[in-house]
């Protein structure tokens, strides 16, 4: 019996380390969350723009089809990074990175300007947002340091060599998304560079020190003007919507009436005053969960809530049983990425977080986001898979803990 075992077990990492995609091995309760909040996004985002005719040309269908190709691209790149040798991911992550820094360099030469920051880049009838991309190549990145950095040794944490290697890896891409300026990514990309490195293990002062610098920055760059004006009057409408309800205070108030619309089951898909109305700014996108809350009601944003919740559980579920110490923190980054993302977008559409722009993972209307988001999901997939590749290697949870550094 013990034979045998040995050959199944040797017989499914050659399966692996080939590149191989076992999909009865994959994370199918991550998948179907996955692919439901693609699927409830593309019908959102429909019923968002179904009466728009400023927006659709007077297709109705026209983003609704275009979510469905956005979806199945990102399925097709998750399944191309699930399916590709771990060996590979690592070699690939400095190409990755090298990448996202090209794009958001290019950005700021030749990019469009949305919304008053410069974040878009044209190619022909397309438009990318590199620093959405730039997320994951943040977070292979530092884990890639990390993991490089801890062949052959064992302590209980990382070192300081090993922090500042790893916000310098960070730094590149936040300082070219600060000139943007997009404060909606750079608070993202702050809070998962903050979990990445609880994460891999660093001494609790250099999360204080985190914590300390970054209400300093904010203070700063507030105390000297770098912020832009109507980047200030959001923050100062989050604290008072009433203050300029016709102004910065206006996106709040509607998405609050939205979402208040909605009582415990909603209007019926379709039949939402506020969606149907136009009153809602950037619906489709970054107040895209107005519309659950609004059409489904209490009952469908909670179970679109719980669709995320099992995304996160999923994504840490993987960060702990891998004993893989690059797979660890990249699966513990995404989970950082995805909750605070999620946090951020829901908060504002109900008024306990400022309005950044910030999209809702696998939800709002966007191939950037998709993409990132569905290529992280791919890269969960493959550290699933090769921590199955090798059961007998597997640590308890309290060793896990441990980094090499």
């Amino acid at each position: 019996m013990t034979g045998m075992t040995a050959t199944r077990t040797s017989a499914r990492s050659r399966r692996v380390d080939s590149g191989g995609l076992r999909w009865r091995e994959l994370d199918w309760v991550l998948l179907g969350a996955v692919v439901v909040l693609g699927a409830v996004g593309c019908v959102l985002v429909w019923s968002a723009t179904v009466h728009r005719d400023d927006l659709t040309g007077g297709d109705p269908r026209a983003f609704l089809a275009k979510q469905l190709v956005n979806l199945g691209i990102g399925v097709g790149l998750m399944a191309l990074v699930a399916a590709t040798d771990h060996r590979w991911v690592r070699i690939l992550a400095p190409v990755a990175y090298g990448a996202s820094v090209v794009g958001l360099v290019l950005v700021l030469v030749m990019g469009t300007t949305i919304n008053g920051s410069r974040s878009w880049l044209m190619l022909g009838g397309l438009s990318l947002q590199p620093a959405e991309l730039a997320k994951l190549a943040v977070i292979v990145g530092m884990a890639l340091v990390v993991a490089e950095r801890s062949e052959g040794r064992w302590r209980d944490r990382v070192g300081t060599v090993d922090v500042v290697l790893m916000l310098t890896v960070a730094a590149v891409p936040a300082v070219l998304i600060l000139a943007q300026p997009d404060l909606g990514t750079m608070l993202v990309l702050s809070a998962t560079v903050f979990g990445v490195i609880a994460a891999s293990g660093a001494h609790r002062r250099w999360l204080v020190v985190l914590a300390g610098s970054g209400v300093l920055v904010a203070v700063f760059a507030v105390a000297t003007g770098f912020l832009e004006q109507y980047q200030v009057d959001r923050f100062l409408a989050f604290t008072d919507p009433g203050r300029d309800p016709r102004g910065a205070g206006y996106n709040v108030e509607q998405a609050r009436i939205a979402v208040g619309n909605g009582g415990l089951f909603g209007q019926g898909l379709f039949d939402g005053s506020q969606t149907g109305s136009g009153f809602v700014p950037e619906q489709h996108t970054d107040f895209v969960f107005t519309v659950a809350g609004e059409e489904l009601g209490l009952v469908g944003a909670a179970f679109l809530i719980a669709l995320l919740g099992i995304v996160l559980w999923r994504a840490l579920r993987i960060a702990t049983r891998t004993d893989d110490v690059f797979g660890r923190i990249a699966a513990a980054g995404i989970a950082c990425w995805f909750g605070f993302q999620a946090f951020q977008n829901i908060g504002m559409c109900v008024g306990i977080m400022p309005v950044t722009g910030v999209p809702l993972p696998f939800v709002s209307y966007g191939g950037s986001s998709m993409f990132a988001g569905m290529l992280a999901v791919g890269l969960l997939q493959n550290i699933h898979l090769r921590t199955l590749s090798a059961p007998a290697s597997r640590m308890q949870p309290a060793q896990r803990v441990l980094v090499r550094g």
